[in-house]
């Protein structure tokens, strides 16, 4: 993390390394990186010694934190504002007709457009009195504990650069992705499970897959772990068959002997110590890890709440179910996926939008407010964020000559936060008067990242990681700030 006071000849004691090459002795590199607090996090042997760094220990906030735990439920292919939390009644006439209106998506820049008006009908609900689509019966009863981002905007409509961005705050791979600096930030109160988890779709996971959980050129254990809420919750973790717990752990004992032994020899305090960790974590995944998705222990309410009893509902409830249950376990980022790579198993709606959506948000609605009102019965919704949004938006008007389908938009869309902190009931910035694109009040997509650190704890601006010649962050070298409207 970046600290001004951590100056040398005008510059910061990172930057000064980093310039000079290896040109001190290891006691003395060690002692500066140690005060810079890149060894902020090491284990001390019994000899005094310093074998490796835990990355993933806890650390302290900048200040102090409203949530502790994120979980960020991502609606792959880019869900139509207008038609579930984005109310333009003069949409409505306009359905069918050809006007002018600039929009930039999947088909280029063009000027005119046919209109697609919204499918579904709008009620206001709660005592906020929010206007929400007739696809989200469930979330719109819990209105008053959301906060609505109406006005979101960001540079690509394209889906691979785009669910970077969204990721990662850049529209190139190789970035560190918002978990990625969370857990950099702050390390993970369970040490037996992933500080990071991610959950796919079961049609598969998003476009450029690993690229949207990636810890960049941060060391591989600040990176996303796919797990599976049903069966086994982590691929390849449990041990060969016939193998008894006593052998595995005198094996990880030699393992990591050795690797400590060339960790001396060459002095790696970031890939290697990262190794050293990931084998120790998943020793210990393979006994905690089938207890957190071992439904068995919920009552039959709380599993009906989240829709596990229905067909239709019952992947991404028990994603959302277990999701609590990680927060409860001290996780510190869950990211869901609704939506895979393959034709209509997301939300990119460029044909018929009325079956897309319809199964889309048929899916989902229930376990999302399954969770958000399950969150809050055990006083735990105050202490989580919840991030909810596509990549982008939809235009409102076709992309082809027939049909209901929408272009991508990322000139304006809609996204809502609850938990952690943040204000319910409300909603900020808006679009034109046909939702194409964002007019009052526009939020960059730094700005959503900026107010989740935030609202962990960390400042946006200050949280950094020393990469090729610069203090890189999250929101960029020239710095974001939070949303604060909604805090």
């Amino acid at each position: 993390m970046a600290n001004s006071s951590n100056s040398f000849c005008g510059r910061t004691r990172r930057e000064f390394l980093w310039e000079t090459g290896a040109g001190f002795s290891g006691l003395a590199l060690s002692g500066m990186l140690a005060q810079d607090g890149f060894l902020a996090n090491q284990s001390v042997a019994a000899d005094g010694s310093t074998p490796f760094i835990n990355p993933m220990q806890v650390k302290p906030p900048h200040f102090a934190a409203k949530a502790k735990s994120v979980i960020f439920l991502f609606m792959y292919g880019g869900p139509s504002h207008v038609d579930t939390f984005d109310y333009k009644p003069e949409l409505y006439p306009l359905d069918g007709k050809t006007i002018d209106v600039k929009t930039f998506g999947r088909g280029g820049k063009r000027n005119q457009g046919r209109v697609v008006g919204p499918k579904w009908k709008f009620k206001q609900y709660g005592e906020c009195g929010k206007q929400v689509s007739d696809l989200f019966p469930n979330l719109a009863t819990c209105v008053d504990d959301m906060a609505f981002l109406h006005s979101m905007y960001a540079e690509s409509p394209i889906h691979g650069s785009a669910m970077l961005m969204m990721n990662s705050g850049r529209v190139l791979s190789g970035n560190p992705c918002l978990g990625s600096w969370a857990t950099y930030g702050l390390g993970s109160e369970n040490e037996n499970l992933p500080g990071f988890v991610v959950m796919l779709d079961p049609s598969g996971g998003p476009i450029s897959g690993a690229k949207n959980w990636t810890s960049g050129y941060m060391p591989a254990a600040y990176q996303g772990t796919v797990v599976r809420a049903t069966g086994t919750p982590i691929h390849n973790l449990k041990p060969p068959a016939g193998m008894s717990d006593s052998v595995q752990r005198k094996l990880l004992d030699r393992l990591r002997e050795k690797n400590e032994t060339h960790f001396e020899a060459r002095n790696d305090n970031s890939a290697l110590s990262a190794r050293i960790a990931s084998y120790e974590l998943a020793y210990k995944m393979q006994q905690h890890a089938p207890e957190a998705v071992d439904f068995s222990q919920e009552t039959e309410a709380t599993q009906k709440l989240y829709g596990l009893d229905q067909q239709t509902t019952n992947d991404f409830g028990s994603k959302c179910l277990l999701a609590r249950r990680l927060v409860e376990r001290g996780v510190r980022f869950i990211q869901i996926y609704s939506g895979g790579n393959h034709n209509d198993n997301n939300w990119d709606a460029h044909g018929d939008l009325v079956f897309n959506h319809t199964k889309h948000a048929g899916a989902t609605d229930q376990p999302i407010a399954g969770l958000i009102k399950d969150l809050k019965e055990r006083d735990l919704l105050d202490e989580t964020l919840i991030i909810w949004g596509g990549e982008f938006g939809r235009q409102p008007t076709a992309e082809y000559a027939k049909g209901t389908g929408r272009d991508h938009n990322s000139y304006g869309f809609t996204m809502w936060m609850a938990g952690g902190g943040i204000k319910g009931g409300t909603a900020v910035g808006t679009t034109d008067e046909l939702g194409s694109r964002a007019v009052d009040d526009r939020f960059h997509v730094k700005r959503l990242h900026a107010t989740a650190l935030h609202q962990l704890g960390l400042d946006p601006n200050a949280l950094s990681y020393f990469y090729g010649g610069l203090d890189q962050k999250l929101v960029g070298v020239e710095g974001a700030e939070p949303i604060k409207q909604i805090i």
